[in-house]
This record gives C-alpha cells, sequence and structure tokens, in this order.
C-alpha cells in the first residue's frame, strides 16, 4: 500500500515536495501525493522532471 503523505527529494537542489502542503506556485493542491503529480511537473527550484526525485526515509 502506497502512502499518500511520502515525501520526495529532489537529489539535485534538496527541494522536498511535501503531499500535504502541495505545490501552490505550479497550481498543485493540498493532499496531492507525489505519485498523482502531473507528468510535465518540474522542481519549483531548479526545474528538472519527476525522475530525479526519490523517496524520502523516516530518518530524513
Amino acid at each position: 500500500m502506497e502512502n499518500s503523505n511520502q515525501r520526495y527529494i529532489c537529489e539535485l537542489c534538496g527541494y522536498i515536495y511535501y503531499p500535504e502542503q502541495g505545490d501552490e506556485e505550479n497550481f498543485i493542491h493540498e493532499g496531492t501525493p507525489f505519485e498523482e503529480l502531473p507528468d510535465d511537473w518540474r522542481c519549483p527550484w531548479c526545474q528538472v522532471t519527476k525522475e530525479h526525485f526519490r523517496p524520502m526515509s523516516d530518518d530524513e
């Protein structure tokens, strides 16, 4: 079962996507899991694609 609150971190710049916050600048609503972000969504800080993100572990 996937965790809809799973945080993801950009491996290039360190931006963290928090599903509970969404991405207001890019019109992503609060509560949107990373997996449901549009395919063309990009990191708000460095503009890389979703492929450059990885799930964060609980101890990070």
